[in-house]
């Protein structure tokens, strides 16, 4: 009800509020609800190592000050065939392309950790990006953390911008040759090649790494010239060269800014998260400063139980499971009672699900009822039963 209440409210704005709206988009699984979550400061996301655990776009909220920054969590962006094998709604297909209509800027995000897909951007997102061109857009390289070879980057920067970053093109130079290559201590420099004039000094998001730092090897922001890394130079401007045909294409040269971090373990996200408020423009706010996510309690409530299925259900099983609510009230001394019924098609599927003495269907009632409270902030009480679906 309170959610309720706060949805409805008129946004208790300032007198000079600012706004941005922001769109993440990238292939299935790329970590864009973990940098939602994160971006948020809390979880009202469901997150899972399976594709497609976001079935349906969702918006976060981040009020800070007089500004407000709207979060467009989105599912992957994938292909009708792949639509069809995971029967998934038709909203997966269509949400990511709304979002886009709504927003004032893209993250595209790509796991560097995938080696399958990392060298290129899918070609759902590309199409994506042609059919929005004039909406500015950011690529953000997630778990970098993941990577013992930092100067990786380097090559991912290249192919995935195509050389060419906020209307400059970059030359990367073998800075390398002299480093073992199989060194995850040799230290990385990356930086911006002779920025643009009107170019804020703290918008640099091409920072300078180093492998022997621990996590994502991220080291603090410094503001580098390009003759002291010996990286990028820079070289002529490059001309608009038109429409460009999706099959050449493997990198978008229209991003703005880079950024590297690790979502996960929340590592550089302060770093976005400040890029993102510098970005926002004068505007009205759409929410009220208490709101942190459009989302239904029941609609966070079953994403977050479907996580856990999909964590701990083998291969399609969990995609077919049916979820229904029978009980959602508050108990006598606050707590929240809730009784969910899982359907699923076959016996052999209910087995899986229960597990030997009740195990699976125990720690998922466990673990979901965790996170709900602490995502409601109030103790919560889950009780899950499974049956065969007639």
């Amino acid at each position: 009800e309170e959610q309720e209440r706060l949805l409805q409210y008129q946004p208790d704005q300032p007198q000079n509020p600012k706004v941005l709206r922001v769109a993440i988009i990238g292939a299935p699984n790329a970590g864009k609800s973990t940098l939602s979550n994160q971006l948020l400061g809390r979880k009202v996301f469901p997150v899972s190592q399976k594709v497609h655990t976001t079935r349906c776009k969702a918006r976060g909220v981040v009020t800070y000050e007089d500004t407000q920054l709207i979060i467009l969590d989105t599912p992957g962006l994938t292909s009708p065939l792949k639509a069809k094998r995971h029967k998934l709604e038709a909203a997966m297909l269509t949400d990511p392309w709304d979002s886009m209509k709504h927003a004032d800027l893209v993250l595209v995000l790509v796991d560097v950790s995938d080696h399958w897909t990392r060298n290129c951007l899918s070609k759902e997102v590309l199409k994506c990006l042609l059919q929005f061109p004039r909406i500015p857009s950011v690529l953000v390289l997630n778990k970098v953390d993941l990577l013992k070879k930092k100067f990786i980057l380097l090559e991912l920067v290249n192919e995935l911008t195509e050389g060419i970053v906020n209307g400059r093109k970059l030359e990367v130079t073998s800075a390398f040759k002299n480093y073992s290559s199989s060194s995850a201590k040799s230290p990385l420099r990356v930086t911006w090649a002779s920025p643009p004039e009107n170019r804020a000094p703290e918008s640099r998001c091409l920072r300078e790494t180093d492998g022997a730092q621990e996590g994502s090897g991220l080291a603090e922001s410094s503001d580098m010239r390009a003759s002291e890394s010996g990286l990028l130079t820079e070289a002529q401007e490059p001309k608009d060269s038109g429409p460009r045909d999706l099959k050449d294409m493997t990198g978008w040269p229209y991003f703005q800014e880079i950024f590297m971090l690790a979502a996960l373990r929340g590592e550089e996200v302060d770093t976005l998260k400040r890029y993102l408020l510098m970005q926002a423009k004068p505007g009205p706010w759409e929410f009220h400063s208490g709101v942190l996510t459009s989302q239904s309690p029941q609609e966070i409530c079953d994403n977050i139980i479907r996580e856990k299925i999909l964590e701990y259900l083998p291969l399609e099983v969990p995609y077919g499971v049916i979820q229904v609510t029978e009980m959602w009230e508050e108990g006598a001394s606050g707590e929240l009672l809730i009784v969910q019924n899982l359907l699923v098609p076959r016996k052999s599927h209910m087995m899986m699900l229960i597990g030997r003495g009740g195990k699976v269907i125990s720690r998922i009632a466990q673990e979901a009822g965790q996170d709900l409270m602490n995502a409601f902030l109030c103790d919560v009480r889950l009780k899950l039963k499974v049956e065969v679906k007639s």
